[in-house]
């Protein structure tokens, strides 16, 4: 079910700069259950095809400053999108898409009750029934970093030392969560409300106060083609932002 979707780098297309008939697409992990549905509505609307490979934005970033042949990126974040542009990788500085929202999960066998101050996962800290809580990488993922911001702002990060599991990606936090092992993680509210979560525990939007705006930035690579442009456009589109709004997903769209 969170199966990333695995795209070997040397059969997307024929070469960095080359645009293909069907390009292939760096999609933030986050977007897991909404990009499938929205590339989906671009076919229907343009009859045109795109390969979609999901991760972590850092290593998206990383991987197109190398030469990947990705004609379009989807961040969770705006950092990774300016580092390429920084290095002249891109078209221009690209556009938000989406405001995304951290959540906490715990799985239906856990002890830590969930609420949106974290006061519950304080006291399971604390009377030791939070002995593992998943987070993504914040050295690769954005809602990694959000998710250590929130537990520093209340003062929770020091005390879960030894006690966080990593994972490399959202979707690989948010397995770690539906598999067992963990009795929390901080996953974004996309994979939250996805149906794949329906009845398998208990979540709560975490408020903006604890943790810097998430601000998704989408930026098309130099040498993209017609296709890869015109999903850019849609993206922004009404269509698009239905759908990015059902997975709970804000719009800002500057």
């Amino acid at each position: 079910m969170f199966r990333l979707a695995v795209l070997a780098l040397a059969a997307l297309c024929a070469g960095p700069g080359i645009a293909a008939d069907v390009p292939a697409i760096a999609v933030a992990a986050n977007l897991n259950f909404a990009m499938p549905e929205i590339a989906a509505a671009f076919k229907q609307k343009t009859g045109r095809e795109v390969k979609l490979a999901f991760g972590a934005s850092g290593n998206f970033s990383r991987q197109i400053r190398a030469g990947a042949p990705f004609e379009l990126f989807l961040s969770a974040d705006e950092a990774n999108v300016k580092v390429l542009a920084d290095a002249g990788r891109t078209v221009d500085a690209g556009r938000v898409y989406a405001i995304g929202r951290l959540a906490l999960f715990a799985p239906s066998a856990s002890a830590v009750r969930v609420d949106a101050a974290l006061d519950g996962l304080a006291e399971a800290i604390l009377d030791g029934r939070a002995k593992r809580v998943a987070i993504a990488n914040p050295e690769l993922a954005p809602y990694g970093v959000a998710a250590r911001e929130a537990l520093r702002r209340k003062g929770l990060w020091a005390a879960l030392q030894g006690r966080i599991v990593l994972g490399e990606n959202v979707n690989q936090t948010a397995q770690f969560a539906l598999v067992g092992g963990v009795d929390a993680a901080f996953i974004p509210y996309s994979i939250v409300v996805a149906p794949g979560f329906s009845g398998k525990g208990r979540a709560v939007v975490l408020p903006e106060s604890l943790h810097d705006p998430i601000v998704q930035r989408m930026v098309l690579v130099k040498g993209a083609g017609d296709t890869a442009r015109q999903l850019y456009e849609f993206v922004l589109g009404p269509d698009a932002r239905v759908i990015l709004e059902r997975y709970g997903f804000g719009i800002l769209g500057s």
